[in-house]
């Protein structure tokens, strides 16, 4: 069973990517299967109904050819479960992951609604004028992570003590994780829980980390971040709204819909020629709160987004005649 399941993997990684050629499949695309690296020390096996696994009375996990084997149990299973992944990461932790039906747990439902900015200096910046510091965990992290790679350099290739010194490296690096997935799942949760609509800008985290602050970005985790508001958003009867990368949301000013000519990162507050003074995050936060209103609330037939502002008498404009 568990070579089936893992041909069956196989044979819908090729599906993906066969369907990604011809254009028929939603969503990025998808790349030619390859071999797991020998660099990869993540292992896994399926076990599904067939396999005849089970769970005890005593709360153990019985497998096929293994037996009973002991586990910690994170929650107890809403459902009977039709499958179990057993997972070693390479910090050498394993992990029982069950596959079980789950329905939509709707939360009660509240007028409030939250625009989110992201960035690097605040994690996140909302629209309510709360302002979230960037936990930076792998920056915090960087000095052991540094000694554990120095002794890791020093053992012999093929040895005993450098496959010790590996794990090491491994766990190190799981804390810093683990510590990251744990602060994403506690303030998605509070979100959802207390906003009936939430609104994030669509970043291209892609190209962000291909700049000099590729390290910061992928260390601030806003990819995993968002993906956990959109599930949670689904299963708990919330909306996500994704507002366009290319919308000014720090250079539009919230008070009068003006947006600035240039604004660079360094400039942290501003002030518009409307007289409003603007803190940079939060005008952001306030602009992507509105317009994601505007996206969601203008078959209703009211203006939602900022005012409309007078075009200015240098604004650069299209030449009678051009093609």
């Amino acid at each position: 069973m568990v070579l089936q399941q893992a041909l069956g993997d196989l044979n819908t990684a090729y599906r993906n990517f066969f369907a990604s050629i011809s254009g028929t499949r939603k969503g990025p695309k998808a790349a030619a299967p390859r071999f797991r690296s020998k660099r990869d020390r993540r292992q896994a096996i399926r076990f599904t109904k067939n396999a005849r696994f089970s769970v005890t009375a005593g709360g153990r996990l019985r497998l096929p050819k293994i037996g009973d084997v002991d586990v910690r149990w994170s929650r107890p299973l809403p459902s009977a479960p039709s499958s179990v992944t057993v997972i070693k990461d390479a910090a050498g932790r394993y992990f029982a992951s069950f596959v079980v039906e789950v329905g939509d747990e709707p939360l009660p439902q509240t007028a409030s609604e939250v625009g989110i900015d992201l960035g690097l200096t605040h994690f996140a910046v909302l629209s309510n004028g709360r302002k979230i510091d960037n936990p930076r965990f792998l920056r915090r992290a960087e000095r052991r992570l540094k000694k554990a790679q120095q002794a890791l350099s020093r053992k012999a290739k093929g040895s005993n003590n450098r496959k010790k010194a590996v794990v090491r490296v491994a766990r190190a690096h799981a804390k810093v994780t683990d510590a990251r997935r744990d602060f994403g799942h506690k303030l998605s949760t509070q979100i959802i829980r207390e906003n009936q609509a939430v609104y994030v800008e669509d970043l291209c985290v892609n190209g962000l980390a291909r700049t000099t602050l590729a390290k910061s970005i992928h260390d601030a985790g806003w990819s995993q971040f968002v993906g956990m508001l959109a599930y949670k958003a689904v299963r708990h009867g919330r909306t996500l709204t994704r507002i366009d990368r290319w919308f000014p949301s720090s250079k539009l000013c919230s008070a009068c819909g003006v947006v600035a000519e240039s604004l660079p990162l360094g400039v942290r507050s501003w002030t518009c020629s409307c007289g409003a003074v603007h803190d940079r995050d939060v005008n952001a936060a306030i602009n992507i709160l509105a317009a994601g209103r505007a996206d969601r609330l203008n078959a209703c037939g009211g203006r939602v987004g900022p005012p409309l502002a007078v075009a200015q008498a240098d604004e650069a404009g299209s030449l009678r005649g051009a093609a």
